[in-house]
């Protein structure tokens, strides 16, 4: 047998077992049971229709068609979004043009989704009265900005097809539809958990997907782009320490994995409270936890630990909760430095670490040397930055320049105006966040927690980003995260407790 049909084997079986397991929480907690069953039946023909088909255009059309097809059935746009988010990996392609232009655009499966059920949500809430028409915020107008400005700088450099292509096509497709959608979809609290739920459920898949990877040393998705006869350039085995498979289910990276299961640990702080017993609560959490380790990747690991920190820190009883923490870390270490054990552990942490302790060195001088570029370049960057001779010196075993570091890639390209724009956005929807939360009632209640989990998600998501490239699932998660505050900030999703639909009625989206 064929091994990506090996693999497509235990792919199902690992994902029907997570999905038995959590169907009747996550049904008590957000979603109706008939949604849990239509979204999960989509999830298994798409995964199904990536491995049989055999050729990537294949793939995309019946993707197309079956996206198409249940899209009527759906209440909650956003929800079946996140629900089918991680089922497949990014693999692109380019579709072939003709004559003059030498191909139409690239299409993946995220911008698959966002063209399928993104474009018609953004299509029905224009015309929906209640909804905030993009542009009102300040963080609509500080996007709005910086894709502009993405535009313009690169107008000089490509060919104006290449800059319509880039600056206008994909910047709607992956920042702009996930971000409008996710911020103007929610009508109501129990709407908006219900997608946050369906983000933790395709995000528990991959944590399951991710331990099998780290035990068997066996990469599920890594036959997928060869038996579509795709180069993608992903999925491949990377390993850390003594031998170590670094995970990454159908993310591509291994710190993609790891930032995708941090974001959906910081959400499962807020969804627990809904899932009717403990056992199920901590088996989620723990879950999740594995799959995170499973990843090897640091960065992440510090974004989780700080959305803990932040969650415990603007919960009720902050003080003493904070202190139990510290003290419960304070009795860990000495057990880490006495045992061959713990100290193995400490040689894979962040900062104390020894393991593969030559990352800090590169990442310390791409730091230097693209300090260097943005300093000479200020105010608008170098939008050719990866031809410079200063930059080759980054150039790795690959012959790639890895641009670890997505505050940084932002400033080499657009200068400390496009930063500050990219801040600035992010800032904004902090400060109006946070602003909601103290309007929100008493620390501990529901509309409160709500506002907490995406606050302190949103807190570790920018962290995170500073140890990465913005690749793939990386920018529309965190466009569509920062979208998911916004709607709780300015869509009245706090005020409107009375008109919450109790667990299990229909929660209505765009």
């Amino acid at each position: 047998m064929p091994e990506h049909l090996r693999t497509l084997v235990v792919i199902l079986v690992l994902a029907g077992g997570t999905f038995a397991l959590a169907r009747a929480p996550a049904c008590a907690a957000a979603m109706k049971d008939e949604d849990f069953l239509r979204r999960r039946n989509v999830w298994f023909a798409l995964t199904l229709a990536v491995f049989l088909a055999h050729n990537f255009w294949l793939f995309v059309l019946f993707a197309a068609v079956l996206l198409l097809l249940a899209l009527p059935a759906e209440g909650n746009k956003l929800a079946l979004y996140f629900f089918l988010l991680f089922a497949v990996p990014a693999i692109d392609a380019e579709i072939p043009g003709f004559g003059v232009v030498e191909h139409f655009f690239a299409i993946d499966y995220l911008r698959l989704l966002s063209l399928a059920i993104l474009l018609p949500a953004w299509l029905a809430l224009r015309i929906r009265p209640e909804a905030e028409p993009f542009g009102r915020s300040g963080a609509d107008k500080l996007l709005l900005a910086y894709l502009l400005l993405q535009f313009f700088l690169q107008l000089p450099h490509t060919a104006l097809t290449e800059a319509l292509r880039r600056g206008v096509f994909y910047a709607f497709t992956d920042v702009f539809l996930p971000y409008y959608v996710a911020s103007r979809a929610a009508r109501d609290r129990a709407a908006l958990r219900e997608a946050l739920m369906a983000f933790a459920l395709g995000a528990l898949v991959l944590a399951s997907i991710a331990l099998f990877e780290f035990a068997r040393h066996w990469l599920l998705y890594a036959p997928l782009d060869g038996a579509l006869g795709v180069d993608w350039g992903m999925l491949n085995y990377l390993e850390r320490g003594d031998g170590l498979l670094r995970a990454q289910a159908s993310t591509g990276q291994p710190i993609i994995l790891g930032y995708v299961l941090a974001v959906a640990l910081g959400l499962a702080l807020y969804l627990g409270r809904f899932i009717p017993t403990r056992t199920l609560r901590q088996a989620a959490l723990a879950l999740l936890a594995a799959g995170l380790v499973a990843a090897m990747s640091r960065g992440p690991w510090v974004g989780a630990a700080l959305m803990v920190v932040a969650f415990v820190a603007t919960g009720p009883k902050a003080v003493p909760r904070l202190l139990k923490l510290g003290a419960a870390g304070l009795c860990v270490v000495p057990l880490l430095m006495v045992s061959p054990a713990g100290q193995s552990l400490v040689d894979y942490l962040p900062f104390v670490g020894t393991v593969e302790a030559q990352n800090v060195a590169y990442r310390e001088l791409l730091f230097d040397i693209s300090l260097g570029v943005v300093l000479e370049n200020p105010l608008f960057g170098a939008w050719d930055f990866l031809q410079l001779p200063v930059m080759q010196q980054l150039k790795q075993g690959e012959g790639i320049i890895d641009v670890v570091n997505s505050y940084l890639g932002v400033a080499l390209a657009s200068g400390f105006v496009g930063l500050a724009l990219f801040c600035g956005f992010f800032l904004v929807v902090l400060v109006e966040l946070c602003g909601a939360m103290r309007s929100a009632g008493e620390r501990g209640g529901e509309p409160y927690v709500l506002g907490q989990a995406l606050f302190c998600v949103l807190v570790g998501v920018l962290v995170m980003i500073a140890s990465t490239s913005s690749l793939t699932l990386i920018p529309v998660v965190y466009w569509s995260i920062a979208g998911l505050a916004q709607a709780y900030a300015r869509s009245r999703v706090v005020e409107r407790a009375e008109e919450v639909a109790p667990q299990g009625a229909p929660h209505e989206f765009a």
